[in-house]
């Protein structure tokens, strides 16, 4: 199988906040753009798999800026880091307001994938090889990431993420 890299799964979305995308604030929907977000994952996801991938799971959203009635949203994703059959994929969400020339960072968030086949059967995925530094640092944390998804699943237990257990002690001692 091959080996792919984040630059093959970058993917950017832009969407137009219409009327019909808002709150009665003209705030963007939140869940609005939580589809949007799972639309360009699922797309990057895609890219690295060369296959059909659902989601499994979405980390924290925290919205920092509203999005307002009228802002271009870019949603860029990339695949950090590819396990067994899923793949874990960053979000950065930015909001443009064109007349202004402002931009913001409106949130970010990772989004895990599982490739599957026509069955439904999940299948192994290309492992992903990180180039740049950025890169590195997040494929190094996606283990971290993924233990604790696993931990709030219910499908890890805490004595057996050794990745984590690592950021609060060393040698048996807490830092």
């Amino acid at each position: 199988m091959t080996t792919r890299t984040p630059k093959e799964s970058h993917t950017i979305m832009n969407e137009l906040v219409l009327p019909n995308d808002t709150n009665t604030l003209n705030n963007l929907m939140g869940g609005r753009l939580l589809h949007w977000m799972d639309i360009a994952a699922a797309i990057s996801a895609q890219k690295h798999c060369n296959r059909i991938v659902v989601t499994a799971s979405v980390d924290n959203v925290s919205f920092k800026h509203s999005i307002k009635l009228g802002d271009v949203v870019t949603i860029e994703a990339k695949v950090t880091r590819a396990f067994n059959t899923s793949v874990e994929v960053r979000l950065d969400v930015w909001a443009q307001n064109i007349p202004s020339g402002s931009k913001i960072k409106s949130n970010e968030a990772y989004y895990t994938f599982v490739a599957v086949d026509q069955s439904g059967r999940t299948i192994p995925v290309p492992s992903l090889h990180p180039e740049t530094e950025e890169d590195e640092i997040l494929y190094a944390g996606a283990l971290r990431r993924r233990q604790l998804r696993l931990i709030l699943g219910g499908k890890m237990k805490p004595d057996d993420a050794t990745e984590l257990k690592a950021l609060f002690f060393t040698d048996g001692k807490a830092h």
